[in-house]
């Protein structure tokens, strides 16, 4: 799973890219430095492992990671091909949510591809793009399911009133993620085609230093503009971000944060979201090998989480020994979990919770 940062050039996706992944992307002040994708792989910030390290005392911990994908800017008329729009475009297809980043600062030092600050039009610019490029996947699907849905095929009438409504949606410059349509409709009939602007997303304002904790004019106007895409918004001064991975140790970092009146860097905050956007969430896994954080989906089950492990987890699973988070906190050992009665056994059916401290049982 991984999620694509995208948005005009110059915005500052590379800068931000480097934060999180402390990676080395080319940053520099022109369009269209970054050519070929940068992929990071970056830890996700956990308070919970690091007590759970402290408890447990292992050899070696492992966090949950997420892919992170630097993609080059996009300008208007990229989906005709304009400035790397048609490489743009295949390269956000293949991931799995979008963090849009927005300029939400004044720089004279800093170019802006449309000259002027508008975090609106520059996020309705991106929009468009990718909007138009959905149109002609869909505008392809559609010629198909018209012919069968006239020989009276009744399961191409379903897909094509779900199709029309997608049409409609993006004729009127509503992405696809927010075009009304049931459960059905979305999972069997729209998802497979893998639209561009059905993808969630999360977006980012790009502030300056004062505005890092409070936002600014450019970034009331953005959550304005989104209010009804059930999206989230963070706020970011990236530059102040970068200046933060160059400090060296942990001790300097604290300081420059509480100067800010921040509690933790903004960046931990982005990644965490972004875990949340790919639909993933963490259980893990401690013992003195090893205390590690293991990714699921939200709403797996207890074999499907076991077969993250190895597949013959899966395959033979007989039945899960489940510790929640608080628990192990609280009592600070297995041991005495197991004493007060708070560890449960769980089947076949259970659904893992975000936190869930687990053991399995298997036999293949």
């Amino acid at each position: 799973m991984k999620a694509g940062i995208v948005g005009l050039p110059n915005v500052g996706k590379s800068t931000l890219f480097n934060c999180l992944s402390n990676a080395k992307a080319q940053s520099a002040n022109f369009p269209f430095c970054t050519i070929e994708p940068n992929i990071g792989v970056v830890n996700v910030p956990d308070s919970r492992i690091a007590k759970l390290e402290e408890l447990v005392k292992p050899e070696r911990v492992q966090m949950a990671t997420v892919d992170i994908v630097d993609i080059a800017g996009l300008v208007r008329g990229a989906s005709k091909g304009e400035g790397l729009g048609n490489q743009f475009l295949a390269n956000i297809r293949e991931t799995d949510a979008i963090i849009h980043v927005v300029r939400c600062f004044d720089n004279d030092n800093i170019v802006h591809v449309d000259t002027t600050v508008d975090p609106v039009r520059d996020k309705e610019t991106i929009d468009i793009e990718l909007q138009l490029k959905d149109f002609e996947t869909l505008e392809k699907r559609l010629e198909r399911v018209k012919k069968n849905a006239r020989t009276g095929n009744k399961e191409s009438q379903k897909e094509l009133d779900a199709l029309m409504k997608v049409k409609d949606g993006l004729e009127a410059a509503i992405s696809v993620r927010a075009v009304d349509l049931t459960e059905k409709e979305r999972e069997e009939y729209i998802k497979p085609l893998q639209f561009i602007t059905d993808k969630p997303v999360l977006y980012v304002c790009n502030v300056d230093e004062n505005s890092a904790v409070e936002g600014n004019a450019y970034v009331d106007v953005l959550k304005e503009a989104v209010k009804n895409e059930n999206a989230e918004v963070i706020v970011l001064a990236v530059g102040m971000e970068a200046d933060i991975t160059e400090l060296e140790t942990f001790e300097e970092r604290e300081m420059f944060l509480d100067d800010l009146g921040l509690k933790e860097p903004g960046s931990s905050v982005l990644i965490r979201a972004a875990y949340k956007l790919l639909n993933q969430q963490t259980y893990f896994t401690a013992g003195v090998k090893e205390v590690r954080a293991w990714t699921i989906n939200i709403g797996d089950t207890a074999p499907q989480a076991a077969g993250v492990i190895h597949t013959d987890f899966e395959k033979g699973f007989i039945r899960a020994e489940v510790i929640a988070y608080e628990d192990f906190a609280s009592y600070e050992s297995e041991a005495k979990v197991k004493e007060a009665g708070k560890m449960r056994v769980e089947g076949k059916e259970y659904i893992v919770k975000d936190g869930d401290v687990m053991h399995f049982r298997f036999n293949v």
